[in-house]
């Protein structure tokens, strides 16, 4: 095992989860001034997680109005959220206002849950003097989320795809990370959940894949430190 100097981190699906999505869809309508009773909400919930929501499953069908911005939904902010309101907007839902309020939430800590091992583990690659970046394909500025949940500290840079015009598998944006901590490709270790992720191989990167985990519950995160810390006193 070569000694690992830095772990770069995915951030939806190895770090955090987005919230249920039930509780997406009340908290949602709840802004726009509607309580919605459970069953409602139920239904709602799967209409709209089938027709694509960030952070879920891939829609099962984009309409051709959409397809550009679908396209170049984690390049760009306006792309981003078009994209993901107007799949919203494809369900009827007589809540004014829904599909914006939908979005919104993403963009909130209260939206996410980070997984449990997320805090131990980072604090002990910290504490280890191992550096750490989060690379995410993704639209919008997550270090807020990061500070709210009192991570921020235990992050040294952040290698967002809409910041730097490359998307994983891109191996660019894995050297970009890299280069924003200071270490050679060959002495980082990438951690993720899916075959985006596991480009960093190409990029010189030893890589862990990690399962996919529901919200709130152990994605065997933990694992990480016994492959980054190996050797270490």
């Amino acid at each position: 095992m070569r000694p690992v100097e830095a772990v770069l981190f995915d951030f939806h699906g190895t770090l955090a989860q987005v919230e249920d999505p039930l509780t997406w869809v009340i908290a949602a309508a709840a802004a726009c001034g509607t309580e919605l009773d459970r069953g409602r909400a139920t239904v709602l919930a799967d209409r709209l997680t089938t027709a694509g929501r960030a952070g879920g499953p891939l829609p099962h069908r984009v309409p051709p109005h959409l397809a550009e911005h679908w396209a170049d939904r984690d390049l760009y902010p306006h792309s981003h959220r078009a994209a993901y309101t107007g799949l919203a907007a494809t369900v009827h839902t007589d809540v004014a206002g829904l599909a914006d309020a939908l979005y919104e939430r993403l963009l909130l800590p209260e939206g996410w849950l980070p997984y449990p091992e997320t805090e131990p583990t980072l604090r002990k690659l910290h504490e280890a003097g191992v550096k750490v970046a989060v690379v995410s394909n993704i639209a919008f500025d997550i270090r807020p989320l990061f500070a709210a949940w009192g991570l921020d500290g235990f992050v040294d840079g952040y290698a967002l795809s809409y910041e730097i015009g490359r998307i994983k598998p891109d191996p660019m944006i894995f050297y970009r990370a890299c280069g924003l901590l200071g270490v050679d490709p060959e002495r980082a270790l990438m951690v993720g959940d899916t075959p985006a992720d596991a480009g960093a191989v190409d990029a010189g990167l030893a890589t862990l894949v990690l399962p996919a985990a529901d919200p709130g519950r152990p994605n065997g995160l933990s694992a990480v430190l016994a492959l980054a810390l190996a050797g270490q006193a």
